[in-house]
């Protein structure tokens, strides 16, 4: 649903775009009766330009876009391939990851980050001792950030709020079966050429088929550096930790990464390219990640909600 609303925005913003170009020039002397709207590329490049101080350059939008808290849209697929301790087996996803941030005033921002697991492919291993893959969607989970605009914070990046995950997937063993609810919250800073900061998120269980109960915690920690012309170079891995597993060596999954972006120009739509390889130092026995290839793009869209939506009221 999160996918198809956002799809019909783009295709209004593109329809609004062309039925909005502007009119044969009117004789000399005459005044036209309304200006024409502006592009779509201008409209995008006065959206990031009003979210990094009157700045729109490619390296702008990527640190937009390696922001969690940014104030501007866009939608991320992901493609990871995780290579397993025990047995020797991958794991194959697919996210969609909308970010869809809306002004509530001018110092108070809401940013609604849904994960969509649209493609998941898992190893397992069933009553008779052999090993099977299933294939097929995974949970949903959704976190909403309320964060304050750097009018009051100034460059540091703060955020707050919960963090939802819904059992949606089509197979049991895709998913952990439990509604899960929790906090979530967000500590950064954005510099002139890098920014760094940590984005931890918590669940426990609160409902769902099974009789155990499920806490966990996701960490992602995270750091940039934007040399220039749309260029980055860091790390943004996840540190899982399940806190009932069953022995202290299965509850931690810590990686260190590499990652390595560039955005360019598609027609009016900046887009961002990335690529992050990663090995997991400490990671359960059985079934642990070892090694992440990633791969992600991200174009940036209109904003199809606009304004301070509670001070236009």
């Amino acid at each position: 649903m999160v996918a198809l609303f956002v799809l019909c925005g783009i295709s209004y913003a593109f329809a609004q775009t062309s039925a909005n170009q502007a009119p044969p020039s009117s004789p000399q002397g005459a005044t036209p009766s309304n200006a024409s709207a502006p592009s779509l590329e201008q409209e995008i490049n006065s959206e990031v330009a009003e979210a990094d101080n009157g700045k729109a350059s490619l390296t702008e939008v990527n640190k937009e876009l390696s922001n969690p808290i940014s104030t501007i849209w866009a939608l991320s697929f992901q493609q990871n391939t995780f290579w397993l301790n025990k047995p020797e087996r991958n794991v194959v996803n697919l996210l969609f990851q909308p970010v869809l941030p809306v002004s509530l005033t001018s110092n108070w921002n809401l940013i609604t980050r849904p994960v969509l697991s649209v493609f998941n492919s898992t190893p397992y291993v069933n009553r008779s001792g052999n090993l099977h893959r299933v294939t097929g969607f995974g949970d949903t989970v959704l976190v909403e950030l309320f964060s304050p605009s750097s009018r009051l914070v100034g460059p540091w990046l703060l955020g707050a709020g919960p963090t939802f995950i819904f059992p949606t997937a089509s197979n049991s063993r895709l998913g952990q079966n439990k509604w899960q609810i929790g906090p979530t919250g967000l500590l950064g800073y954005l510099g002139e050429k890098w920014i760094a900061g940590v984005f931890p998120q918590q669940w426990w269980s609160v409902g769902g088929s099974g009789s155990n109960t499920i806490s966990q915690m996701n960490l992602q920690y995270f750091y940039a550096y934007f040399p220039a012309a749309g260029w980055s170079v860091g790390t943004s891995p996840n540190m899982l930790v399940n806190w009932y597993a069953s022995k202290n060596g299965n509850k931690v999954t810590f990686p260190i990464g590499l990652n390595i972006s560039k955005v360019v120009k598609i027609g009016p739509l900046p887009v961002k390219f990335a690529v992050q390889g990663q090995y997991m130092p400490v990671h359960p026995e059985l079934f642990g990640q070892k090694w992440n290839l990633q791969f992600g793009v991200t174009p940036v869209i209109p904003k199809l909600i606009k304004g301070n939506i509670l001070e236009d009221w």
